[in-house]
């Protein structure tokens, strides 16, 4: 009975509603700005899901493609490929790490560093990197992005 008593007699109390400030506050200053401590457990805000540019992301798999992965992280924006070695030439072999960084289409947000191997006997020897062969790499994966954005733009134009 005496909780039934006590239940109705806030009935007659009226709240107000905490009004929610418009920006992020900081937990350490107290003032406007910031990042939402809710914010860091959502996904990427632009849509696409990735943390690097999704133009730059596929073009680079797609350059890659003519050698086997090893390892491929997303979030991290990296790619490394596993040692391939050309029909052509089978005394040497090339490995690829492909690193996209940053959000937007640009030059600096690829880069490619290759390494290569000659074959000494039965051991393969470590020639260092082909640094011409790794910007003809980055100038082909922004031109595949430049096409694929082309495509997308003419695609959503028609």
């Amino acid at each position: 009975m005496g909780t039934i008593l006590l239940l109705s007699s806030c009935s007659g109390l009226s709240s107000t509603p905490v009004e929610q400030p418009g920006k992020p506050i900081s937990v350490i200053t107290g003032k406007p700005g910031g990042t939402k401590l809710s914010d860091f457990s959502k996904k990427d805000q632009s849509g696409n899901g990735l943390p690097v540019n999704a133009l730059l992301w596929r073009a680079a798999l797609d350059i890659a493609s003519f050698v086997p992965l090893d390892d491929v992280d997303t979030f991290g924006g990296s790619i490394i490929t596993e040692w391939h070695q050309s029909a052509d030439n089978s005394d040497q072999r090339l490995k690829l790490t492909i690193f996209i960084s940053g959000l937007e289409l640009r030059s600096d947000a690829v880069k490619v560093q290759t390494y290569t191997q000659k074959k000494s006997g039965n051991d393969w020897v470590d020639n260092g990197r082909d640094e011409a062969l790794a910007r003809k790499l980055e100038d082909l994966i922004l031109t595949r992005a430049r096409e694929l954005r082309a495509a997308s733009v003419s695609e959503t134009t028609q």
